[in-house]
């Protein structure tokens, strides 16, 4: 058990940046998506969750690409140090084994746990110490669509890096992030991304099919929780599922919050009303398919090294580097 934990906070998760983006989703009635993990019961909830329904944690076989994926990344680092840095790292179970997995083949690890949330940070750093006791950490909270200047700190440190981005992409417009993702890599770095995808061959029918994994009590739970801390009435609203695509044709999965009363509440000392018909969208998560997911990486020069499928068809993870590179 670790005694104390150093955390390095960016200026992105300074609370007046925060406040600034807390008072934007309610002006624009899109919720950030960091907004549903940023406190600790929040967190609990999310861990829960994912838990229950991540493909990853529910199926061996989804669990078993992973692991290719780590060793096709052991295998293609020649340095004998590396540093592993955790991208939205959550509750740290995948980047924990990625860890062993590289330090079983003899690579000297350190770990960079990076979310947006203090609490699923440490949670990651107690993973990793659990995975190997000792292992150089340098935990980092920051919000990775403001924080611009990541390509400066991560390079403070020479050597090998690893970046792992999992169950990220969903929640995020892919020409917001996939740019910082490509700055973020050297010539020498490679990236571990995995990515919900629809299976089958019909897009829309496989995009329905893991409707269920989203529309439940428990993820409706975890959503309304944003909304009920602020003082909204669990009777003032019903949320609503929905399939959506955008411009570009890919799909997504979004839960709105449709209020049936007025509700009139007050977020640092800006007041905002609703009334019975007003929506506010709570959340929205991408599903692509293989395809769709190299092509878009490539159109962000990023190239696709490999590609690991789980035998469902729900989920993929993507070993890259940055075009051009080696």
């Amino acid at each position: 058990m670790l005694s104390l934990a150093n955390v390095a906070v960016h200026p992105s998760a300074f609370p007046e940046t925060v406040e600034r983006d807390l008072l934007q989703s309610f002006r624009s009635r899109r919720v950030d998506p960091k907004f549903h993990y940023t406190t600790y019961k929040q967190s609990r909830k999310w861990l829960a969750l994912h838990e229950s329904y991540s493909p990853s944690r529910t199926d061996d076989a989804c669990a078993a690409i992973y692991d290719r994926s780590f060793k096709a990344a052991a295998k293609s680092l020649k340095a004998p140090s590396v540093r592993v840095i955790g991208l939205g790292c959550g509750g740290g179970q995948k980047d924990a084994r990625l860890l062993s997995i590289l330090a079983g083949q003899g690579t000297a690890v350190s770990y960079v746990p990076c979310d947006i949330s203090l609490a699923l940070v440490l949670t990651s750093l107690q993973a990793a110490e659990a995975a190997l006791p000792g292992t150089k950490c340098d935990p980092l909270v920051c919000d990775l669509t403001h924080a611009i200047d990541l390509p400066q700190f991560f390079n403070l440190q020479p050597g090998a890096r690893l970046f792992a981005f999992f169950g990220m992409i969903p929640n995020f417009d892919p020409e917001t992030i996939l740019p910082r993702l490509t700055a973020l890599l050297g010539p020498e770095d490679y990236l571990l991304f995995s990515a919900n995808l629809a299976p089958g061959p019909d897009y829309r029918a496989g995009v329905q099919h893991v409707l269920p994994g989203y529309d439940n009590p428990q993820t409706r739970d975890w959503l309304a929780t944003f909304l009920q801390d602020l003082g909204v009435e669990p009777g003032d609203g019903v949320m609503e599922f929905s399939i959506e695509q955008n411009a570009a044709g890919i799909q997504r999965i979004v839960a709105d919050y449709k209020f049936t009363k007025r509700r009139v509440f007050t977020v640092h000392g800006e007041e905002f009303k609703f009334v019975e018909g007003d929506k506010i969208r709570l959340f929205f998560s991408y599903r692509y398919t293989p395809d769709r997911i190299v092509a878009l990486l490539s159109h962000y020069k990023l190239s696709t090294l490999e590609q690991f499928i789980a035998p469902s068809g729900e989920e993929g993870v993507f070993l890259c580097n940055r075009a051009g590179g080696q």
